[in-house]
């Protein structure tokens, strides 16, 4: 399920570019969620694909995979204005697409607090949650869950670059 064209069903339409579809190969059953799309992605119109998305990419390829093996998205398909983080109405009419897009998953990756709230529902600390596995419930399949931090966490915080790699090598495990 893709949003239409002319999406309109929150005001995030107003200011984007272009709506951000998912990016990646969900054959592997391996998703990773980020919270919206920044200034590169509504210009692309592909998620992850600027400082952010340089950072995840080379903690994927020092983890020994690729974009190929993995589905990257969001869990609002718009930009929210000057980067904040996206309001839970914007996430409630994006949340269908997002779980059509997860419903074949076999292991979700939370990237970021917004996009952990959005599937947990946890509102605590990112520290005392990070790279704990835990299960979603979506459309009623049961999806093993690894929050963890957004790579923008990791420019200037070293546990925070330090957990994100230690997702990757989880990542890296399942795709064996």
């Amino acid at each position: 399920m893709r949003p239409p064209e002319g999406c309109t069903l929150c005001d995030l339409h107003r200011r984007r570019t272009n709506i951000v579809m998912p990016d990646g190969n969900p054959s592997y059953g391996i998703v990773f969620v980020g919270e919206g799309p920044g200034e590169s992605e509504d210009l692309e119109g592909r998620p992850f694909v600027g400082r952010s998305g340089k950072i995840l990419d080379q903690m994927m390829r020092e983890a020994g995979f690729d974009r190929t093996k993995v589905m990257i998205t969001n869990t609002v398909k718009c930009r929210p204005p000057c980067n904040r983080d996206p309001m839970p109405e914007e996430m409630a009419a994006c949340r269908p697409f997002l779980e059509s897009e997860l419903c074949g998953a076999r292991l979700v990756i939370g990237l970021g607090k917004s996009a952990c709230r959005d599937l947990t529902g946890y509102e605590g600390p990112m520290s005392e949650v990070v790279n704990i596995p835990m299960t979603i419930s979506i459309q009623g399949k049961e999806i093993v869950f690894i929050p963890t931090y957004h790579p923008a966490a990791t420019i200037y915080n070293k546990n925070s670059r330090e957990a994100l790699q230690e997702t990757m090598r989880v990542v890296a495990e399942w795709l064996k």
